[in-house]
């Protein structure tokens, strides 16, 4: 254990002791009006998390994506595992250096940056940089000359929901012509990334673009740069409602490994993952603060019988500014599960759930059908782990959300080394999905050490 993380940071909970367990009781355990939103954090189920892709990409060493989420007991429990770290500000690099992660395990990640983000790289020994134009390579040159750099180059995402490319990422045709400018400047240039973005259901553009870094490794060699490192990015399937598997996109990126960066040629693989680790890991419950019934414009026969077809739109504190950015960003429909089990016999009604903005575009969900809920009564999402933390709306006016931090005992034995024989994995299909990796981890801990990188450099 490197002490990153200890019994006294989370829950220890049982194996068979489900999230909605832990849920039931904190939300019994909750005055009405005292809480409006909490978040319940399975940290075993990263801890399974990254030993599924220890074992579907041994090559590659995996780095968390700190903009992703930022939660301290993710940051531990991922340090404690040996990740390193992708840091895309200054604050997301002390927060990482707060809890005791070296600067050789921190990349800076983000191509444009500002210059105070650089000089504070500089001055906390992290070396390794990430660029795709000429100003942010003079920026470097200035304020971090000892700095080694990796060249960030474009993809093809087009089938990806979002588009970085866009945004970040040199075209092959201008690499050349960049790789020359870092020389003349006396900087080294140690490798290049690229980042398909997130949800791209085509595997073969990883290949792609794995391709496509051979060929500025080439020019990066003819022109005197000695290029060690191959980061691939993220965007890696965060869920098993994916439209392709998280093990399609690992096969594909070992043989295209196989081919242009064989085992043995001196390149070290690496990978930013974010919404891999931490989605499935996080479910938020939010309580209803109010309602309103609604009738339709015109009188209609049910109307008149007096079997209305209202529709209920129920208010929640927290919105589409908030942890469910997703609707805005992703354009997803969070479904809700209901803490309380309705009775099969209660009719459904068409319903909306609202966030706490005063306009008409915070509406986290529309089109569901549920039961007469009311107010103070708790409304659950899954898969809330991502792009959830530190958006919390200002419009609330409240510290934000609280995080309950779980783990079985199963897998903090895991995480300290003791790991248990395949044999104790008999004869639990079936059961109720624990709340950690528990008996699911076993199948997938034979796959050697657990990797732990002592430094980048």
């Amino acid at each position: 254990m490197a002490g990153y993380l200890s019994e006294s940071d989370f829950v220890m909970v049982e194996e068979g002791f489900s999230t909605r367990d832990l849920l039931e009781e904190l939300t019994l355990g909750t005055s009405q009006g005292e809480v409006a939103a909490f978040f319940v954090a399975d940290l075993g189920a990263v801890v399974r998390k990254h030993f599924c892709f220890l074992k579907c990409l041994p090559r590659v060493r995996p780095f968390y994506a700190v903009k992703c989420n930022r939660s301290l007991g993710v940051l531990k429990v991922l340090a404690e595992l040996g990740l390193g770290f992708s840091c895309a500000s200054k604050a997301e690099m002390e927060l990482v250096q707060h809890i005791g992660v070296p600067a050789s395990k921190i990349i800076c990640a983000n191509p444009c940056k500002q210059i105070a983000q650089i000089k504070y790289a500089a001055k906390h020994g992290v070396r390794l940089l990430s660029f795709d134009n000429t100003v942010e390579l003079e920026k470097v040159v200035k304020s971090h000359p000892s700095a080694k750099m990796v060249l960030c180059i474009a993809t093809h995402d087009s089938h990806s929901l979002n588009h970085l490319s866009l945004k970040f990422g040199a075209s092959l045709e201008s690499c050349r012509h960049l790789l020359e400018n870092a020389k003349k400047s006396h900087v080294e240039v140690v490798g290049v990334s690229f980042h398909i973005g997130s949800g791209c259901p085509d595997p073969q553009a990883y290949a792609q673009s794995i391709a496509d870094a051979r060929l500025v490794f080439q020019m990066g060699a003819e022109l005197g740069h000695t290029m060690h490192i191959l980061d691939l990015g993220g965007g890696f399937p965060a869920s098993e409602e994916a439209k392709v598997r998280f093990e399609e996109i690992a096969s594909v990126i070992n043989s295209a490994l196989d081919l242009y960066f064989p085992e043995g040629c001196g390149v070290d693989i690496l990978a930013e993952l974010g919404r891999y680790y931490v989605t499935s890991a996080f479910t938020v419950a939010v309580s209803i603060v109010a309602k309103k019934e609604v009738l339709p414009d015109q009188p209609s026969r049910e109307e008149e019988s007096g079997s209305t077809p209202k529709t209920i739109e129920y208010h929640l504190d927290e919105g589409v500014y908030g942890i469910f950015n997703s609707v805005l960003f992703d354009n997803t429909c969070p479904t809700p599960t209901l803490q309380k089990k309705p009775c099969s016999e209660q009719p459904l009604y068409s319903s909306s759930l609202w966030g706490p903005a005063a306009d008409g575009c915070d509406c986290v969900a529309e089109g569901l059908w549920l039961p007469q809920l009311h107010v103070g009564d708790w409304l659950v999402f899954d898969n809330m782990g991502a792009y959830t933390m530190g958006t919390e709306s200002l419009l609330r006016g409240t510290k934000a959300c609280r995080i309950t931090y779980a783990m079985s005992r199963v897998a903090w034995e895991a995480l300290r080394g003791k790991l248990l024989s395949a044999e104790d994995d008999q004869d639990v299909e079936g059961v109720c999905k624990p709340l950690s990796c528990g008996w699911e981890i076993t199948d997938t801990l034979c796959v050697g050490p657990v990797f732990t990188p002592a430094s980048i450099m």
